[in-house]
């Protein structure tokens, strides 16, 4: 029991720096998605962005509303 107890916290801490590559890994590729979607929010007119019911301070707050509390 002890070996097997050992033997997977041993597998956890080789494979914790890969998982925190991974990890990061991932939120670089959703930051890259998300300013995009800032880039191209920015590129409306306030009429276009108003017919999605944003206006031009709001687009940050929307794009990242999942992320962050404002």
């Amino acid at each position: 029991m002890a070996n097997a107890t050992a033997t997977a916290q041993s597998n956890f801490s080789l494979l914790a720096p890969f998982r925190a590559v991974g990890r990061f890994m991932i939120r670089v590729g959703e930051a890259g998605a998300r300013v995009k979607r800032i880039e191209y929010l920015n590129s409306l007119t306030d009429t276009q962005l108003a017919e999605r019911g944003l206006k031009r301070e709001d687009i940050v707050r929307e794009v990242f509303h999942d992320r962050f509390m404002f």
